[in-house]
């Protein structure tokens, strides 16, 4: 399985999209309504995404959109990742190491050093595949709308 890491454009969004609404399609029901529609996004809320983070997608052959993260810098030399996805399909192929390495790769040219992500208590398999590569626990839980949001941090 051939893919490619780029950064995303507005032509992306609905594979984008549809890679977000597969990859949690699964913990739809372990999410509130409002938590689960902030993870997999809606065109307005992409269109804002893109405008205010860095968004790559892992893309086949064909160009269609298999996977994705959002980065941003979020200042003081600390940046932050959102909506990491892969098509179900795909998952275990090496896609999500290579977006979260370009994504740090991103950020450190940013000029970050520190990098947090938000996660929450259903992905168990995302917080493991985070801590494999470096990301702890900081201790730090908020809410998101009604749920647990759990926050990781690394060094860069």
């Amino acid at each position: 399985m051939s893919f490619a890491i780029r950064k995303a454009t507005k032509s992306d969004g609905e594979g984008v999209l549809h890679c977000l609404r597969s990859a949690f399609a699964q913990f739809e029901r372990s999410y509130t309504k409002d938590a689960f529609a902030d993870t997999v996004l809606t065109a307005e809320t992409l269109a804002v995404r893109l405008k205010s983070m860095s968004l790559f997608v892992a893309v086949n052959e064909q160009d269609e959109v298999v996977g994705t993260i959002g980065c941003a810098s979020l200042g003081r030399g600390e940046g932050h990742l959102r909506g990491m996805a892969v098509l179900p399909e795909w998952q275990g192929t090496g896609i999500a190491e290579q977006l979260l390495e370009r994504a740090e790769s991103e950020l450190r040219v940013l000029g970050c050093a520190r990098v947090t992500l938000d996660t929450t208590e259903p992905l168990k398999r995302a917080m493991r595949f985070y801590e494999r590569h470096g990301y702890r626990p900081t201790g730090r839980v908020t809410s998101f709308f009604g749920m647990p949001l759990f926050e990781y941090a690394k060094e860069l």
